[in-house]
């Protein structure tokens, strides 16, 4: 019977397995396990499975801490960061589709050394950029503060360019991350530099004449006096998408939250409810528009104390999916945005 359902579910599943597993040697022993039993016990298995979120992608099961997550429109090129437990170590990481299938995800050419994340992939797959602590000049081997960094390239086929440091006026003496791109060229981002409102604000910069503007805070309706992170802009600037931290209508610990622009000015946000945040960190969000898929991180925990376990099965829970570490998932959106609004 387990092995029919691990065939049926994949390993992802044993965790759920565990917890059906008693009911179903009661069956066996009294001799009651008939195909309706069998049947019954799988859909109780969908039950269950249906509340716990599944990964994004079935590479990224690979890897023990993820984060970051960013398409391309035709679907054949992502990126994201993976992290060691305690994120001495951050590198982005790029896994292509070929015929229908994720390939198995290698580090970028020019990540490895440096902590590197974030990265958003610009509509037309001509310009990754990403958030970095390297050192401005490459003769330096000491870190700095975060900046947002791009790499280029002039086709689809040609190889990265080495990183170029955005300068001012996105970038400062303190912190950026996580930039997002609207289709005007308007670059919106995290920064903890002195003019934000709160720890973290959610920054513009607009692009005006060919050249950006100077950095602003997103107005009350978005940024607090605690932390807004995590920025994506929708390509027509019609919403933002954000993580706020601990807020009074939080669900616990970090939430994703929503505003809308009407008549020019920002919404108050939104949290975007129980269908994406938990009690634990939620941010990072990126919606891939073809899909109208929602792409975000997650620390949930699907990990309960609630009975003996025997060796096999505490490791198939320890390493489950859906264990704390930080792991990227996916929702549909297509319909909760207008529900939001």
């Amino acid at each position: 019977m387990e092995q029919y359902v691990l065939q049926t579910f994949g390993s992802s599943f044993k965790s759920v397995w565990s917890l059906i597993q008693p009911v179903v040697l009661i069956f066996k022993k009294n001799k009651l396990l008939t195909m309706n039993v069998i049947f019954s016990v799988l859909c109780l298995l969908c039950i269950q499975i249906s509340n716990a979120q599944k990964a994004a992608l079935p590479i990224l099961t690979n890897f023990n801490k993820v984060r970051d997550f960013t398409i391309g429109q035709n679907q054949s090129e992502a990126y994201f960061t993976a992290q060691s437990p305690n994120e001495e170590l951050s590198g982005i990481f790029k896994t292509i589709k070929v015929k229908g299938k994720w390939k198995e995800a290698t580090l970028v050419s020019f990540s490895g050394q440096f902590k590197d994340l974030e990265p958003f992939l610009s509509p037309d797959r001509l310009q990754l950029y990403f958030a970095s602590n390297r050192p401005l000049s490459v003769s330096e081997s000491k870190t700095k503060d975060f900046d947002i960094w791009v790499v280029e390239r002039k086709t689809i086929a040609d190889d990265w360019s080495a990183p170029r440091n955005l300068g001012t006026p996105i970038n400062s003496e303190h912190n950026e991350f996580y930039l997002s791109i609207a289709n005007s060229k308007n670059m919106y981002f995290t920064s903890d530099r002195p003019s934000a409102k709160g720890k973290d604000d959610i920054f513009l910069s607009e692009w005006k004449n060919g050249n950006y503007q100077d950095a602003i805070s997103l107005s009350s309706a978005i940024n607090t006096e605690s932390y807004e992170y995590n920025a994506y802009i929708a390509p027509d600037e019609s919403f933002i998408l954000f993580g706020g931290y601990k807020r009074k209508d939080g669900l616990g610990s970090g939430d994703l939250y929503i505003s809308y622009k009407e008549d020019g000015k920002w919404s108050l946000a939104k949290n975007m409810g129980d269908t994406i945040n938990s009690k634990y960190m939620d941010y990072c969000p990126f919606v891939d528009w073809k899909t109208k898929t929602l792409y975000f991180t997650s620390k949930i925990s699907i990990l309960k104390a609630d009975k003996k376990l025997n060796s096999s099965e505490f490791l198939n829970e320890v390493n489950s999916y859906n264990n704390g570490l930080s792991r990227i998932y996916k929702v549909d959106i297509s319909t909760l945005l207008n529900e939001l609004k």
